[in-house]
């Protein structure tokens, strides 16, 4: 009777595929390429079946690679999983965990807080990437992401958990106010500079409640921009009017160098999410690191209460 397959033979495989080279799946797993080379043929000698088409220049699935490739990822992130969920029952939360977060929230709601997280969790060595698009969590192997939005997830691939409330507001700075036209509903933006979040769900197109109608608001300015926290000194410097979380210009309004807008029109808070692959679930060591971030949402008053 044949050997069954081992977890490294089929975590090589399962490299090869997605990367579409031995080359890079040797370096994603930290090995040589003669040894992945040798994994994936005992793989396929262990199952009888061709799963790689090899030429010079590319790697392809053969039609049974492609049959195959979605259990054995199952199977991986089951096996992934099980073990960290043993781990954890004895042991404090350890490895790698690779999250995505927004770039404004990371660095206004988390960043200064990171170093008590690190030092209650000494063997966790953690990853971050900071960008405001919408990764792929599975083809850049994220563990998780942090996505804020003010509508239920539409990706039926992921699996969420909510985590706290942001309200928006609108902002600008008095100087501006000085100079702009008179602002009493919102149907008076359409006179004056907006500051836009270029990657908003809602775009150029702000949304805001009257009563218990909702109504969207074309608005246009000198900036369009990627980034929210590059929206704070252009605010500053009195050329427009921007929509935002309010996490980005908190303590602008507190100190009154800010002051908010329409009020009683804002639309509802967004929601911050946590996201991971259904598949996958929530590790323990995410799981710790969203509780934590839960807690500082709490603290902030960002909670979901």
């Amino acid at each position: 009777m044949a050997d069954s397959p081992s977890l490294q033979s089929l975590r090589a495989f399962r490299a090869v595929a997605e990367s579409g080279s031995f080359a890079r799946a040797a370096a994603r797993l930290g090995v040589t390429g003669s040894a992945v080379t040798k994994l994936v043929a005992g793989l396929e000698q262990a199952l009888g079946v061709q799963l790689l088409q090899r030429s010079t220049r590319r790697v392809g699935l053969t039609m049974a690679g492609e049959a195959f490739l979605p259990d054995c990822a199952q199977l991986l992130d089951d096996a992934e999983a099980a073990l960290a969920r043993v781990r954890a029952l004895g042991d404090a939360p350890r490895g790698t965990l690779r999250i995505a977060l927004p770039t404004s929230f990371a660095l206004r709601c988390l960043s200064a807080r990171l170093p008590e997280f690190l030092l209650r969790h000494p063997e966790l060595r953690l990853d971050l990437s900071l960008n405001d698009r919408y990764v792929d969590l599975v083809a850049e192997r994220f563990d998780g992401a942090v996505r804020i939005g003010s509508r239920p997830l539409p990706d039926s691939s992921l699996v969420a958990r909510p985590l706290g409330r942001v309200p928006r507001v609108l902002v600008a700075a008095s100087r501006y106010l000085r100079q702009a036209p008179a602002l009493v509903t919102p149907a008076d933006l359409v006179a004056h500079q907006a500051l836009v979040y270029a990657l908003s769900s809602s775009g150029d197109a702000w949304p805001f409640r009257i009563e218990d109608r909702e109504l969207e608001v074309e608005v246009s300015g000198c900036l369009r921009v990627d980034n929210s926290l590059a929206l704070r000194e252009t605010l500053l410097a009195g050329l427009g009017l921007a929509l935002t979380p309010r996490f980005v210009v908190d303590d602008l309004l507190a100190d009154g160098r800010l002051l908010p807008l329409l009020e009683p029109f804002l639309p509802a808070p967004l929601t911050v999410y946590a996201v991971t692959t259904a598949r996958r679930s929530f590790s323990p060591r995410a799981r710790v690191f969203f509780d934590f971030l839960a807690q500082e949402l709490e603290r902030a008053g960002y909670g979901l209460d």
